[in-house]
């Protein structure tokens, strides 16, 4: 791997920290097709690698979230434990799941998640608002912990954009605190992934290293950011990005 390559990567791994601590998801869309096409690592090994560099920059940008108290345990906890259980599982298994299709399930995934994010700030609840009642973990949120883990160990993402609005929708959590509690789950969802690739995959250990500590100072950064910057504009103009960058890999998959 070539120096440019290398600073460049790095570079685009502060840009998935700050998008983590911004949104409370939507970075990992971003660390899988790095190491890919960046740091040229193979599909399986990348997949596992942007776990682990998701995992550790999320959960920053959860301390930062907590230190600020916008995280809700009595459901983010529950939700991260399911997740885990299926990631781990998933994970064990993925071996026998071929590499085209982990990368073009990716593909569809970065294209749902970018309808979900204009759909999403065209429509955007106000911060602070709660659907009704009392926060609460359900059954139904149990299933869709299952399904997000299950995904994030075969494709590499934490399903972020999938988290915050089943919290905000499903479990009545208010708008700040469902981004904190993303970023808990995601933490215990991508680690928990991650684990389950070790011993199944070649790890470059100080590939990870690095572009980990790089993403979590982004991190930190864009969980500061989150109360000044406007969220609908974000999410617009990271959907777009997204479209790219899900055009481009169908296309290397042709």
């Amino acid at each position: 791997m070539s120096v440019p390559n290398e600073l460049l990567g790095i570079a685009l791994g502060f840009v998935v920290g700050i998008v983590l601590g911004l949104l409370g998801g939507g970075g990992s869309i971003l660390a899988v097709p790095i190491f890919l096409y960046v740091f040229r690592v193979d599909p399986k090994p990348a997949i596992a690698m942007s776990l682990a560099v998701v995992g550790m920059s999320a959960f920053v940008g959860f301390l930062g979230h907590w230190r600020q108290g916008s995280v809700n345990l009595r459901v983010g906890l529950p939700f991260g434990a399911f997740a885990m259980g299926a990631a781990f599982l998933t994970a064990k298994v993925s071996d026998r799941v071929p590499e085209a299709v982990q990368l073009t399930l990716f593909a569809l995934f970065a294209f749902s998640a970018a309808i979900v994010m204009l759909t999403d700030s065209l429509r955007a609840v106000p911060e602070g608002a709660t659907p009704g009642g009392l926060p609460h973990f359900t059954p139904v949120l149990a299933l869709q912990a299952i399904a997000v883990g299950a995904l994030t160990a075969l494709i590499g993402a934490g399903g972020g954009f999938v988290i915050v609005p089943a919290l905000v929708y499903l479990a009545g959590v208010p708008v700040k605190q469902a981004v904190g509690s993303s970023l808990l789950i995601i933490t215990l969802n991508a680690l928990s992934g991650f684990a389950g690739y070790i011993g199944e995959v070649p790890i470059d250990w100080r590939l990870v290293g690095l572009f980990t500590g790089v993403a979590a100072v982004g991190a930190l950064i864009g969980t500061r950011l989150n109360r000044h910057v406007s969220q609908v504009h974000i999410k617009r103009a990271f959907a777009l990005l997204i479209l790219i960058l899900g055009g481009y890999l169908v296309l290397r998959q042709l």
